[in-house]
């Protein structure tokens, strides 16, 4: 079965395949599969559970994800003059992965997790480190 390659612009305002295609760039649908970077049908079952903002940068992050794994199978072309990067393509999918996925995890970091206890210091642990804690018998003070 073939995939369906569609883009409406009206639809970008709800979360969704249009949004999605809208926000990677993706949205060159009369090529269909060789100027897409996914079907209409993965884009539906990539954002398919989308319920919020935070969903929807899971959402986006899984797109990625896919893209450039894709793409990092096409191997670099020369022929005569000729030449034709296709990794550098999978490379440019790749960074707005990780730089996406560094922005969830600093999201994902609460301020009462960092600040846990911090009032009450006789809750807080024992320090595992301390002074002297490398320094032993022998070489304490003594000369040789």
């Amino acid at each position: 079965m073939a995939g369906t390659y569609t883009y409406e612009p009206a639809m970008i305002t709800s979360y969704g395949k249009d949004r999605m295609r809208f926000e990677l760039g993706d949205v060159m649908v009369d090529g269909k599969e060789r100027t897409c970077a996914l079907s209409d049908e993965e884009y539906i079952v990539l954002c398919d559970d989308v319920q919020s903002a935070k969903d929807w940068k899971r959402a986006k992050l899984k797109c990625l994800e896919s893209i450039f794994r894709r793409f990092s199978f096409e191997p670099d072309t020369t022929v005569g003059p000729t030449s034709f990067k296709f990794g550098d393509r999978a490379k440019l999918w790749q960074e707005e992965y990780e730089k996406l996925k560094k922005d969830l995890k600093l999201a994902s970091v609460s301020p009462s997790a960092i600040l846990m206890n911090a009032g009450d210091m006789s809750k807080q642990p024992t320090p595992y480190f301390y002074n002297g804690m490398m320094s032993h018998e022998e070489s304490e003070g003594d000369d040789i």
